[in-house]
Protein backbone atom coordinates (compact mmCIF):
# COMPACT_ATOMS: atom_id res chain seq x y z
CA UNK A 1 0.00 0.00 0.00
CA UNK A 2 1.21 3.43 -1.12
CA UNK A 3 1.75 6.09 1.69
CA UNK A 4 -0.91 8.46 0.31
CA UNK A 5 -3.27 5.37 0.82
CA UNK A 6 -2.55 4.60 4.50
CA UNK A 7 -3.09 8.40 5.31
CA UNK A 8 -6.33 8.04 3.17
CA UNK A 9 -7.34 5.50 5.09
CA UNK A 10 -6.03 6.83 8.25
CA UNK A 11 -8.61 10.21 7.74
CA UNK A 12 -11.61 8.32 6.61
CA UNK A 13 -11.15 5.92 9.84
CA UNK A 14 -10.87 8.84 12.05
CA UNK A 15 -14.23 10.74 10.29
CA UNK A 16 -16.30 7.64 10.48
CA UNK A 17 -15.01 7.41 14.12
CA UNK A 18 -15.94 11.20 14.60
CA UNK A 19 -18.99 10.68 13.53
CA UNK A 20 -19.85 7.87 15.54
CA UNK A 21 -18.31 9.51 18.88
CA UNK A 22 -21.03 12.33 18.11
CA UNK A 23 -23.80 10.49 17.67
CA UNK A 24 -25.29 9.85 21.38
CA UNK A 25 -28.32 7.70 20.43
CA UNK A 26 -26.02 5.13 19.07
CA UNK A 27 -23.98 4.93 22.67
CA UNK A 28 -26.68 4.87 24.75
CA UNK A 29 -28.16 1.96 22.50
CA UNK A 30 -26.10 -0.30 24.68
CA UNK A 31 -27.69 1.09 28.35
CA UNK A 32 -31.48 0.33 27.03
CA UNK A 33 -32.88 -2.70 29.33
CA UNK A 34 -34.19 -5.44 27.68
CA UNK A 35 -37.85 -5.73 26.90
CA UNK A 36 -39.00 -8.27 29.36
CA UNK A 37 -40.96 -11.37 28.00
CA UNK A 38 -44.54 -11.02 28.05
CA UNK A 39 -47.94 -13.96 28.04
CA UNK A 40 -49.93 -12.90 25.21
CA UNK A 41 -51.05 -16.07 23.50
CA UNK A 42 -50.78 -17.35 19.78
CA UNK A 43 -54.08 -17.77 17.83
CA UNK A 44 -56.22 -20.75 19.22
CA UNK A 45 -55.40 -24.52 16.70
CA UNK A 46 -57.35 -24.64 14.13
CA UNK A 47 -60.60 -24.20 12.64
CA UNK A 48 -59.45 -20.71 13.28
CA UNK A 49 -62.44 -18.85 14.93
CA UNK A 50 -62.63 -15.27 15.78
CA UNK A 51 -64.74 -16.14 18.78
CA UNK A 52 -61.92 -18.10 19.91
CA UNK A 53 -59.78 -15.51 19.69
CA UNK A 54 -61.88 -13.12 21.93
CA UNK A 55 -62.17 -15.46 24.38
CA UNK A 56 -58.36 -16.31 24.53
CA UNK A 57 -57.71 -12.15 24.77
CA UNK A 58 -60.37 -12.24 27.31
CA UNK A 59 -58.42 -14.73 29.10
CA UNK A 60 -55.24 -13.04 28.65
CA UNK A 61 -56.52 -9.57 29.84
CA UNK A 62 -57.87 -11.56 33.52
CA UNK A 63 -54.74 -13.61 34.33
CA UNK A 64 -51.59 -11.74 32.64
CA UNK A 65 -52.05 -8.18 31.17
CA UNK A 66 -51.28 -6.61 34.42
CA UNK A 67 -48.29 -8.43 35.03
CA UNK A 68 -46.75 -8.08 31.72
CA UNK A 69 -48.08 -4.29 31.31
CA UNK A 70 -46.24 -3.56 34.87
CA UNK A 71 -43.28 -5.59 33.81
CA UNK A 72 -42.42 -3.41 31.28
CA UNK A 73 -43.01 0.01 33.31
CA UNK A 74 -40.97 -1.14 35.76
CA UNK A 75 -38.34 -1.69 33.10
CA UNK A 76 -38.89 2.07 32.14
CA UNK A 77 -38.86 3.36 35.33
CA UNK A 78 -35.46 1.57 36.45
CA UNK A 79 -33.89 2.94 33.42
CA UNK A 80 -35.31 6.73 34.67
CA UNK A 81 -34.29 6.44 38.11
CA UNK A 82 -30.70 5.24 37.10
CA UNK A 83 -30.32 7.67 34.13
CA UNK A 84 -26.83 9.75 34.47
CA UNK A 85 -27.09 11.12 30.87
CA UNK A 86 -25.82 14.39 30.48
CA UNK A 87 -28.56 15.55 28.63
CA UNK A 88 -29.30 19.42 29.14
CA UNK A 89 -33.03 19.31 28.63
CA UNK A 90 -33.77 14.97 28.55
CA UNK A 91 -37.14 14.46 28.20
CA UNK A 92 -39.36 10.75 28.02
CA UNK A 93 -42.61 10.90 25.50
CA UNK A 94 -45.68 8.93 26.61
CA UNK A 95 -48.22 7.58 24.35
CA UNK A 96 -52.04 7.60 25.76
CA UNK A 97 -54.34 4.89 25.07
CA UNK A 98 -53.37 1.99 26.31
CA UNK A 99 -50.45 3.60 27.90
CA UNK A 100 -51.03 5.58 29.76
CA UNK A 101 -55.03 5.38 30.27
CA UNK A 102 -56.79 2.21 29.50
CA UNK A 103 -60.01 1.92 27.03
CA UNK A 104 -60.84 -1.24 28.60
CA UNK A 105 -64.37 -0.68 29.33
CA UNK A 106 -65.05 0.85 25.84
CA UNK A 107 -63.43 -2.19 24.00
CA UNK A 108 -65.38 -4.71 26.48
CA UNK A 109 -68.71 -3.12 25.28
CA UNK A 110 -67.88 -2.79 22.31
CA UNK A 111 -66.94 -7.20 21.49
CA UNK A 112 -63.19 -5.20 20.13
CA UNK A 113 -64.59 -4.14 17.55
CA UNK A 114 -64.30 -0.04 17.08
CA UNK A 115 -67.12 1.81 16.93
CA UNK A 116 -66.01 5.43 16.42
CA UNK A 117 -69.82 7.51 16.46
CA UNK A 118 -72.84 7.17 18.39
CA UNK A 119 -73.42 7.25 22.30
CA UNK A 120 -71.86 5.17 25.16
CA UNK A 121 -74.39 5.82 27.82
CA UNK A 122 -75.43 1.91 28.73
CA UNK A 123 -72.39 0.84 29.78
CA UNK A 124 -70.67 -2.01 30.68
CA UNK A 125 -73.04 -2.94 27.94
CA UNK A 126 -72.89 -1.74 24.51
CA UNK A 127 -72.64 -0.24 21.57
CA UNK A 128 -69.93 2.54 22.72
CA UNK A 129 -69.10 5.05 20.84
CA UNK A 130 -65.04 6.03 21.01
CA UNK A 131 -65.60 9.28 20.20
CA UNK A 132 -68.00 10.00 23.22
CA UNK A 133 -66.04 7.90 25.08
CA UNK A 134 -63.49 9.80 25.00
CA UNK A 135 -65.19 12.76 25.71
CA UNK A 136 -66.74 11.42 28.52
CA UNK A 137 -62.93 11.87 30.11
CA UNK A 138 -63.45 9.05 32.88
CA UNK A 139 -60.68 6.45 31.44
CA UNK A 140 -58.35 5.20 34.85
CA UNK A 141 -55.04 5.40 34.44
CA UNK A 142 -52.74 2.38 34.09
CA UNK A 143 -51.47 2.66 37.28
CA UNK A 144 -48.06 1.33 36.71
CA UNK A 145 -48.11 4.36 34.11
CA UNK A 146 -48.42 7.12 37.17
CA UNK A 147 -45.54 5.41 38.97
CA UNK A 148 -43.12 6.07 35.81
CA UNK A 149 -44.61 9.64 35.80
CA UNK A 150 -43.75 10.62 38.86
CA UNK A 151 -40.27 8.86 38.71
CA UNK A 152 -39.26 10.94 35.51
CA UNK A 153 -41.00 14.37 37.27
CA UNK A 154 -38.81 13.46 40.13
CA UNK A 155 -35.54 13.42 37.91
CA UNK A 156 -36.86 16.56 36.77
CA UNK A 157 -37.30 14.68 33.23
CA UNK A 158 -39.83 16.52 30.74
CA UNK A 159 -42.83 14.28 30.42
CA UNK A 160 -44.33 14.69 26.79
CA UNK A 161 -47.37 13.23 25.86
CA UNK A 162 -47.89 12.56 21.91
CA UNK A 163 -51.20 10.81 21.29
CA UNK A 164 -53.03 10.00 18.61
CA UNK A 165 -56.03 11.31 19.88
CA UNK A 166 -57.58 14.32 17.77
CA UNK A 167 -57.18 18.30 18.58
CA UNK A 168 -61.07 18.50 19.35
CA UNK A 169 -60.62 15.64 21.88
CA UNK A 170 -57.75 17.45 23.71
CA UNK A 171 -59.82 19.52 26.17
CA UNK A 172 -61.69 16.18 27.22
CA UNK A 173 -58.14 14.59 27.48
CA UNK A 174 -56.47 17.50 29.57
CA UNK A 175 -59.36 16.61 31.70
CA UNK A 176 -59.03 12.71 32.23
CA UNK A 177 -55.01 13.03 32.46
CA UNK A 178 -55.98 15.61 35.46
CA UNK A 179 -58.44 13.37 37.37
CA UNK A 180 -56.09 9.98 36.32
CA UNK A 181 -53.13 11.73 38.10
CA UNK A 182 -50.76 12.86 35.42
CA UNK A 183 -50.36 16.35 36.50
CA UNK A 184 -47.53 18.54 35.97
CA UNK A 185 -46.36 17.30 32.98
CA UNK A 186 -44.45 19.37 29.96
CA UNK A 187 -46.34 19.07 26.92
CA UNK A 188 -49.46 17.44 25.16
CA UNK A 189 -48.96 16.92 21.66
CA UNK A 190 -52.68 15.91 20.20
CA UNK A 191 -53.13 15.40 16.09
CA UNK A 192 -54.80 18.17 13.94
CA UNK A 193 -58.14 16.89 13.48
CA UNK A 194 -57.14 17.13 9.51
CA UNK A 195 -53.39 16.25 8.34
CA UNK A 196 -51.37 14.79 5.68
CA UNK A 197 -49.92 12.11 7.25
CA UNK A 198 -50.79 8.28 5.90
CA UNK A 199 -50.28 6.57 9.12
CA UNK A 200 -50.01 7.56 12.76
CA UNK A 201 -46.42 6.53 13.45
CA UNK A 202 -45.49 9.22 10.34
CA UNK A 203 -47.37 11.90 12.54
CA UNK A 204 -46.11 10.39 15.37
CA UNK A 205 -42.19 10.76 14.29
CA UNK A 206 -43.35 14.26 13.21
CA UNK A 207 -43.70 14.82 16.55
CA UNK A 208 -40.66 13.87 18.05
CA UNK A 209 -38.85 15.70 15.67
CA UNK A 210 -40.26 18.91 16.64
CA UNK A 211 -39.50 17.76 20.54
CA UNK A 212 -35.92 17.13 19.47
CA UNK A 213 -36.07 20.98 17.59
CA UNK A 214 -37.18 22.52 20.60
CA UNK A 215 -34.01 21.38 22.51
CA UNK A 216 -34.82 18.41 24.28
CA UNK A 217 -33.05 14.94 24.34
CA UNK A 218 -35.65 12.19 23.78
CA UNK A 219 -34.33 9.35 26.60
CA UNK A 220 -37.08 7.26 26.39
CA UNK A 221 -40.44 6.72 24.27
CA UNK A 222 -43.40 4.06 25.82
CA UNK A 223 -46.57 3.26 23.96
CA UNK A 224 -48.54 -0.07 23.14
CA UNK A 225 -47.89 0.08 19.42
CA UNK A 226 -45.33 -0.40 17.73
CA UNK A 227 -46.66 2.74 15.33
CA UNK A 228 -45.97 4.76 18.91
CA UNK A 229 -42.07 4.35 19.36
CA UNK A 230 -41.20 3.25 15.80
CA UNK A 231 -39.01 5.76 13.29
CA UNK A 232 -36.03 6.50 15.89
CA UNK A 233 -36.05 9.74 17.59
CA UNK A 234 -35.73 8.42 20.97
CA UNK A 235 -32.59 6.80 22.82
CA UNK A 236 -35.04 3.77 24.40
CA UNK A 237 -37.99 2.43 23.49
CA UNK A 238 -40.45 0.14 25.42
CA UNK A 239 -43.43 -1.44 24.14
CA UNK A 240 -46.09 -2.18 26.32
CA UNK A 241 -48.09 -5.33 25.09
CA UNK A 242 -51.47 -4.76 23.57
CA UNK A 243 -52.45 -7.71 21.60
CA UNK A 244 -56.43 -6.11 21.25
CA UNK A 245 -55.89 -3.58 18.22
CA UNK A 246 -53.40 -2.80 15.63
CA UNK A 247 -52.96 1.13 14.77
CA UNK A 248 -50.33 1.35 11.75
Amino acid sequence: MKPWDQRRNRTVAAVVFGMLAMTPALAATSDCPPMPANHIPDAPAPPLNIDNVKQALLDYHDQFYDLDVAAVFDAARNFIENYSGDAKLPAIIFDIDETSLTNWPNLVADNFGFISGGPCDVLPAGPCGFNKWISMANAEALKPAVKLFKAAKAKRIAVIFITGRHDQQRDATLINLDHAGFDGWTELHTRPDRDEFPTVQAYKTTERTKVEAAGYTIIANIGDQMSDIDGGHAQCTFKVPNPFYFIK
